[in-house]
């Protein structure tokens, strides 16, 4: 059985750039770094194959398995032992040798116990000819340089195991799941974050790892720790709140709505039951458990501080927002339509609460405003629109709302100095000297001394470009009588 959240989309204007660049880098690893590991394996059977070691290994192999299947009750030796005997039968050199070379735990108890299961001679020729197999192959293949060995565990192992794999369906099953939760976690915790919390959940899931495998010199390589982690901190993001989740059972398939954090007891416990039930299938269950607990025990403490969730992750995507932002705008405009007024201008404000950025509800506001010009609103709304017109490069714009209210609501609520003298500011750039002017004498009679000298400063070094001499003149003499 296999379930997945699919609550969210990809928006792919806003690439999950650390996701996308996790599995980039764990598929350029696999490629090229681990891509020299079949060489080195086959070179290690050649060699092993060529000291006949096998002779030597395969009976004591038998007796390993059998001890360990009666007297460890290691049920899922079983499996081990009938296909070791059927390679046997069948004469299979390669897959022989390659089983008695990558049985690191085999390979321990031949270490141990050589004195007792060879003569003095027979110990000589195993130690001359194992050895530098071990040191110049197996020793240097990618999982035992910078896979997770939990007999010689390291801090930077911790990090590097994550990013191998042991085959094609290994890696592809892993980035397909990172891909599928990674994009919504990195969009919730942005990507600085997301990179240190993936990793510090794939460190905490080797470390439960090792709890569970003491002394074991099998490595822990891939990248599932850590997606696990994802699939914790998904969950007790979404909270209480019920998400979609897409299940496989068989050959049936289906989506369901639950509660996201329920999910988190079903995860775990399968986890634990496979762990103990499911036999050797190389699956590493309790790296898997130990992510899902650090991925949503990371979101739980640190999720008020450090690792919060940015505030947009919970706001709808763009396609659902143009449709609701559409619903509620033809609303407003049915209410204008109906020359209601009041209820219009509670709607575009509504509206412009939750999008700010649509310069057209604003535009509406100021309308609205502008039919009792006699009202403080409509200065404000004057006010705003310039400011807005100004921010997104329009000066034009901004220069024909200033001559609208000097029109209409000038003489009820007059503009401040600071006002006029944008105006002024933009005029100028805008070359248009006749706004200038305007806006200089209507800034001159606000009163503001300071801002007048400044203005009447700038329109005599504008004018005196312009060759305008006249103008020039006239305005230093009022800044000699200022």
């Amino acid at each position: 059985m296999l379930i997945i959240p699919a609550e969210n989309a990809v928006n792919w204007k806003r690439p999950p750039w650390v996701t996308l660049g996790l599995m980039f880098t764990c598929l350029m690893v696999f490629l090229f770094y681990q891509g020299s590991d079949s060489r080195k394996l086959e070179q290690a059977v050649s060699e092993y194959l060529a000291s006949d070691l096998q002779s030597l290994e395969a009976p004591a192999y038998e007796t390993y398995l059998e001890r360990e299947i009666s007297i460890q009750g290691d049920e899922s030796r079983i499996h081990e032992l009938q296909r070791f005997q059927e390679l046997q039968r069948d004469n299979d050199e390669f897959w022989l040798a390659l089983s008695l070379l990558m049985d690191r735990e085999f390979y321990r108890y031949l270490e141990s116990n050589q004195d007792v299961l060879w003569s003095v001679r027979d110990r000589a020729r195993w130690n001359e000819q194992r050895s530098p197999i071990e040191a110049n192959y197996i020793e240097r293949l990618s999982a035992f340089q910078l896979g997770l060995v939990p007999a010689e565990l390291s801090l930077y192992t911790l990090v590097t195991y994550q990013f191998l794999h042991g085959g094609w369906g290994h890696i592809i099953g892993n980035l397909v799941f990172l891909f599928l939760l990674g994009f919504t976690v990195e969009k919730a915790l942005g990507p600085g974050r997301f990179l240190i919390a993936y990793l510090v959940c794939g460190a905490l899931s080797g470390l439960v790892f090792t709890a569970f495998s003491l002394g074991s010199p099998v490595p822990l390589v891939g990248a599932s720790g850590s997606i696990s982690g994802l699939m914790g901190m998904y969950v007790a993001i979404y909270g209480l709140q019920r998400i979609r989740f897409f299940y496989f059972l068989g050959v049936y398939f289906n989506y369901i709505k639950a509660p996201a954090i329920a999910m988190l007891p079903v995860w775990l416990g399968k986890e634990i039951y496979d762990y103990w039930f499911a036999g050797a299938t190389g699956i590493a269950y309790m790296a898997h458990a130990g992510g899902l607990l650090a991925g949503a025990g990371l979101v739980w403490l640190l999720g008020r501080s450090w690792l919060q969730v940015r505030e947009e992750f919970f706001e709808p995507e763009a396609d659902e927002q143009d449709a609701r932002f559409t619903s509620g705008y033809g609303q407003a405009m049915a209410s204008l339509g109906r020359m209601e007024f009041d209820l219009a201008r509670h709607q575009f404000e509504a509206l412009r609460g939750h999008y700010p950025d649509r310069p057209i509800l604003l535009e509406h506001l100021y309308q609205l405003a502008k039919l009792r010009p006699d009202l403080p609103e409509y200065r404000a709304r004057t006010i705003e629109l310039m400011n807005d017109a100004l921010a997104r490069r329009q000066p034009e714009q901004m220069i024909e709302v200033w001559k609208e209210y000097l029109a209409k609501g000038e003489a009820h609520q007059p503009l401040g100095a600071e006002d006029h003298n944008r105006v002024l500011f933009t005029s100028l750039k805008q070359h248009d000297t006749k706004a200038a002017e305007k806006a200089f004498e209507r800034l001159r009679g606000t009163g503001d001394q300071l801002l007048t000298v400044e203005a009447c400063r700038l329109l005599v070094e504008e004018f005196e470009k312009l060759r305008m001499e006249p103008k020039a003149r006239h305005y230093r003499q009022l800044l000699q009588a200022n």
